[in-house]
């Protein structure tokens, strides 16, 4: 794909956010666009890059580390797919936030592990809303309870929410989902509880994130909508 493409690609998208952001009465910066870059060269990174992003989404804990060594220092990592145990330990190290915290035993892997590097890591969890099968995270029923369990941990701080909603054509049958997350982080809130601000609601991908930036979503995370395709 030419720098061409990739510079439309994203002023697409960063306008459609826009114009979700007036339908919704919100202010633009209120809303963070995360380029999903699993499986893309550096060279589309780079271009992205000289557009003005600085926020990249990973899936693949080996291919964030190795793309953190190659580009610039002032990006923001985000570890957006499944993050298995032994692997917490090279992440923590280089994303700005772990989005896809789904079990108690993985939260109870970053403590100890960010224990032994005197950090303080940044985490979502990870909701499954819609209670797909073949998807990660807590149910809707699960997560008051983990974010009381993972909030007495010392070293982590939850910072909010993430869905992946659906695969779907039409982005409106995940409205409902992206209100239910947005109730459960406002219902969260309200206990004020220690580590824990819910001021990130992590919702919407390249089909559907108009529509959670309408119900509230302060991230989303697009990778065709900017980059293409994705190659196999």
């Amino acid at each position: 794909m030419s720098e061409q493409d990739l510079q439309k690609n994203l002023l697409e998208v960063e306008e459609n956010i826009t114009r979700a952001c007036i339908r919704a009465g919100r202010k633009r910066e209120e809303v963070t666009l995360i380029a999903v870059s699993k499986t893309k060269p550096i060279a589309m990174m780079e271009t992205i890059y000289k557009e003005g992003i600085r926020e990249f989404g990973e899936n693949k804990v080996q291919e964030l580390c190795e793309k953190a060594e190659k580009m610039n220092s002032d990006i923001h990592w985000h570890m957006i797919g499944h993050l298995q145990r032994n692997k917490v330990k090279q992440v923590i190290q280089k994303a700005c936030l772990i989005h896809s915290v789904d079990s108690l035993r993985l939260a109870q892997q970053i403590e100890q592990e960010a224990d032994k590097l005197d950090l303080i890591v940044s985490i979502l969890l990870e909701v499954n809303v819609a209670e797909e099968e073949t998807k990660y995270g807590f149910s809707s029923l699960e997560v008051q309870d983990a974010v009381e369990k993972i909030a007495i941990m010392p070293h982590i701080r939850i910072k909010g929410l993430m869905t992946s909603a659906p695969y779907t054509t039409n982005p409106e049958e995940n409205r409902k989902y992206f209100q239910k997350l947005s109730k459960l982080c406002i219902d969260i809130q309200k206990k004020n509880l220690d580590n824990v601000t819910m001021e990130i609601l992590s919702m919407g991908m390249t089909n559907d994130y108009e529509v959670a930036v309408e119900e509230g979503a302060t991230h989303v995370r697009v990778g065709t909508g900017v980059f293409g395709e994705r190659v196999y």
